[in-house]
């Protein structure tokens, strides 16, 4: 049985974490290295860093902060936001990431998707949509970009299976709709991407207490998911601890990596 993961997610501004409720009024949550070196400490499986502004100001990826978040962490290590080509790639992984997250530029370019995959390997391209549910589309899901601000009129399903066959090893896959909002993960668009594709899904947007992952783990395919808000979001009543959220998981037949 394979071990379900859990990721942070780093929404990063000028090299400070921030949270935000379906991708609005952002509240600054501190450091991003600072906050990476606790969660390394605290046993987090991976970390998924977004340099969130990037695309929509049309500039790189923030490589100074890469830098510094993965001399902190050894963990698998994703960065995105601001690849555009081969080159940022390069630089993203000789900064310290192990694996590249394309999104708006993917759907721009799809065909970054292929040079990634066979320039870096297909386990180093993570493909990470942003879709909002909306009843004209074929499968009920739009995907959108530039920080969740463009309605690019592609279907989710669709787009998930070309990212796919162009040579994504992986999916992160965030609801706009339940992002941020603690209500938990929207399990019928894992569902429905699950039969789509074959590649690893990651399930991202709305956890916000530990029975959210059991569902997400036992009802749907997901392989991983992401648990910012529960960990350190200001919102938050009360945030969990790494380790108890794995003694929970546990308890609840999850098959998750032990802490030492």
């Amino acid at each position: 049985m394979l071990t379900k993961r859990l990721i942070a997610c780093f929404d990063i501004v000028g090299g400070n974490v921030t949270k935000a409720v379906q991708f609005q009024d952002n509240i600054h949550v501190g450091p991003a290295a600072q906050l990476a070196q606790t969660l390394y400490d605290a046993q987090i499986d991976e970390l998924i860093f977004y340099d969130i502004t990037a695309s929509n100001e049309r500039r790189g990826i923030d490589i100074a902060t890469v830098k510094e978040v993965a001399k902190c962490v050894f963990v698998p290590f994703t960065v995105g936001g601001g690849i555009k080509t081969l080159d940022d790639m390069y630089e993203a992984l000789k900064a310290g990431a192990e694996k590249i997250s394309v999104d708006s530029m993917a759907v721009r370019n799809p065909q970054i998707i292929e040079q990634g995959a066979k320039a870096f390997g297909s386990q180093c391209v993570v493909l990470s949509t942003q879709v909002k549910r909306t009843p004209t589309m074929p499968s009920g899901y739009e995907v959108y970009i530039d920080g969740a601000r463009l309605a690019t009129g592609l279907d989710a399903m669709e787009w998930l299976k070309q990212g796919q066959e162009l040579g994504a090893g992986e999916i992160c896959l965030n609801s706009i709709d339940c992002d941020g909002t603690l209500a938990g993960y929207d399990l019928e668009l894992m569902k429905l991407a699950e039969q789509v594709v074959r590649v690893p899904l990651i399930a991202s947007g709305g956890a916000g207490k530990p029975e959210h992952l059991r569902d997400v783990f036992t009802q749907t395919q997901a392989q991983a998911a992401i648990i910012s808000s529960m960990l350190y979001s200001p919102r938050m009543a009360r945030n969990y601890s790494v380790h108890e959220l794995k003694d929970y998981l546990l308890q609840q037949g999850v098959n998750v990596r032990r802490y030492a």
